[in-house]
């Protein structure tokens, strides 16, 4: 077989084999986008859902059903049966087409903690607040904030504003009522008025109650709301001194 030959022979090869890889990728690129378009079967709200309300008991209400969604937009966490989650309680409201999630239950409806979730290890506290300081009413149960202080150092006199808790979960929301804030202008004038607030009750451990109590009694307390992308990070807080760098 002369040189010819043989250089065909090899392009007819290299030809049938980049065909044969071509034809793979494509199948396997097929395959694929048939499993992220595969269907899944999760369990979702057919009914609005309450702050409290034991799970067993919006099952046997119907308010669960399961339904099918695209595999690739199931929710971490997203339940498939009605034994899972038996006993718990919703921290947050649910409302009707979302899917049920494990996040958004927990602990049990007892005399204790009464309608509250309360997460196994934590306690419950309640601190009032005006409507900027819980961010105009935007903190719902389920959310998570930062608790930010404003408060003097006593050694100093000092004002400051510091993060106090970088991310806590808000339990509940209670009842609004009016309080009054008395304040000494520079002329030292007195200035009162009356705020609304309201009752936020969060889930915190041992020392961060602490925390809250000592604050809320020797400055102001208010919220940040948290997204699960927002980055809360220690830092020395400000002052005068640095309020402007």
């Amino acid at each position: 077989m002369d040189r010819r030959k043989i250089l065909l022979v090899v392009a007819a090869l290299i030809a049938a084999l980049g065909t044969m890889l071509v034809f793979l990728y494509v199948q396997g690129a097929d395959t694929r986008a048939k499993e992220n378009v595969a269907s899944v079967e999760v369990l979702k709200a057919v009914q609005p859902i309450q702050l409290g309300e034991a799970f067993d008991d919006a099952a046997a209400a119907g308010k669960f059903q399961l339904e099918e969604v695209p595999k690739d937009q199931k929710l971490d966490g997203a339940q498939t049966n009605l034994s899972a989650l038996s006993g718990q309680v919703a921290t947050t409201q649910i409302l009707p087409n979302e899917q049920i999630v494990a996040d958004r239950w927990a602990g049990s409806a007892d005399p204790v903690s009464g309608v509250l979730a309360i997460p196994d290890g934590l306690m419950a506290v309640s601190v009032n607040l005006t409507d900027p300081a819980r961010v105009a009413g935007f903190v719902n149960p389920g959310s998570e904030v930062s608790i930010l202080l404003s408060a003097s150092n006593p050694a100093t006199q000092t004002g400051y504003a510091r993060t106090l808790l970088q991310r806590v979960f808000v339990l509940g929301v209670g009842q609004t009522s009016t309080i009054t804030s008395t304040k000494v202008t520079e002329e030292g004038e007195e200035t009162t008025e009356q705020l609304p607030a309201t009752l936020m009750t969060l889930a915190v451990d041992q020392e961060q109650a602490e925390r809250i109590a000592y604050a809320a009694n020797n400055g102001e307390l208010s919220f940040g709301l948290l997204t699960e992308k927002s980055k809360v990070d220690k830092t020395p807080g400000i002052t005068f001194a640095n309020l402007f760098k």
